[in-house]
């Protein structure tokens, strides 16, 4: 683990954001918060070195999970611009009720983008991502949260095509996981997700 969950919590909490403490007892009320990693220093490195968290409650004992995963778009897209204001990447922020199950692309189970987010916009096509926020764009855009490789046993190495702006988890086995815990929350929580997107320089 790089993180510990209490790490997480009080770096959301820090901010000012919520943190589900379940309660209610009723287990899975999921903590989903991605961890953006600032050692890169908005360099695209076409990488999986982000974390993707999720931490509830089961009986009243805390679950955590770490997954590799990008929270930023590959190079791909970077350079081959999906939109002509930019390419998407997500602004660290909470997004409550964001996300619902339902089919990425149409194709597999994956939590999709159901309420507006804010991206930064980047066009210029370079090695870098300008966070500028007078470039940000707030909407409904396709900004999901998916897996890369549907091989099971999988993993992916670099993120080319496999994110325009989405979160991606890159291994197989890590998605069936998150998606059964996502599940489980839905079937006591219902289908809404809040996610978080926090930077590991902010962690302490």
């Amino acid at each position: 683990m790089k993180y510990t969950r209490e790490q997480i919590q009080t770096t959301v909490e820090d901010k000012g954001y919520k943190y589900f403490h379940d309660n209610l007892n009723k287990g899975y009320d999921v903590n989903i918060i991605g961890v953006r990693n600032s050692k890169t220093k908005g360099r695209v490195t076409n990488a999986f070195d982000d974390i993707l968290t999720i931490s509830y409650k089961i009986n009243g004992e805390w679950q955590y999970h770490e997954f590799n995963c990008t929270t930023d778009p590959g190079s791909h897209w970077v350079e081959n611009l999906l939109n002509k204001k930019g390419v998407a990447i997500l602004k660290p922020n909470q997004y409550r009720g964001s996300h619902k199950l339902d089919f990425h692309q149409g194709r597999y189970l994956a939590l999709r983008q159901k309420s507006d987010v804010t991206v930064y916009r980047d066009n210029d096509r370079d090695n870098n991502y300008d966070l500028n926020e007078s470039k940000t764009d707030t909407g409904i855009f396709g900004i999901n949260i998916h897996r890369a490789t549907g091989r099971s046993g999988g993993k992916s190495i670099r993120v080319d095509k496999w994110s325009a702006g989405c979160q991606v988890i890159a291994d197989n086995d890590d998605w069936h996981t998150f998606l059964g815990i996502c599940q489980s929350a839905r079937e006591i929580h219902g289908n809404s997700f809040s996610y978080t997107l926090i930077e590991s320089k902010d962690i302490v």
